[in-house]
């Protein structure tokens, strides 16, 4: 997972051992993709206790062989659709304005199950530092 991350360019690039906790601990909210025993994606994400209702997706990386193939939208369907029936009703995730594949990704999975997309401000650059882009706040319900 951390190889994915990291060759995206894109991803705020966390450790190893977090990826492995998130795989192990957090399993019922994240999905890893293998093809030929090699990880190609994954997404992570939670839900907080005081927000039972909502998935907050964290991070989604796709091996470059597997772009344009609808990966992340199949791997983001594949939580919803296990999140849903203990009653996930919201998907909420931050993008930074620059992430046309993110913005892309999430529009289209709130097409697919027929949902409407907001987009709100959320976090600014002086909240992040480090020179981290803004952060705007996408939710589909």
């Amino acid at each position: 997972m951390w190889e994915v991350a990291r060759d995206t360019g894109v991803l705020d690039l966390n450790t190893t051992y977090a990826y492995t906790l998130w795989a192990k601990e957090f399993a019922e909210t994240s999905v890893v993709a293998e093809v030929e025993g090699k990880v190609v994606g994954f997404v992570t994400g939670f839900s907080r206790p005081s927000e039972s209702d909502t998935f907050f997706l964290w991070q989604v990386g796709v091996d470059a062989d597997q772009r344009g193939k609808r990966l992340a939208a199949r791997m983001v369907h594949a939580i919803l659709d296990r999140l849903e029936p203990g009653g996930v009703v919201r998907l909420r995730t931050t993008i930074s304005p620059d992430n046309e594949a993110s913005q892309k990704l999430f529009g289209s999975v709130a097409r697919d199950r027929g949902k409407e997309l907001v987009k709100e401000d959320y976090l600014s650059a002086a909240d992040l530092g480090e020179g981290h882009e803004p952060e705007d706040l996408y939710t589909i319900a």
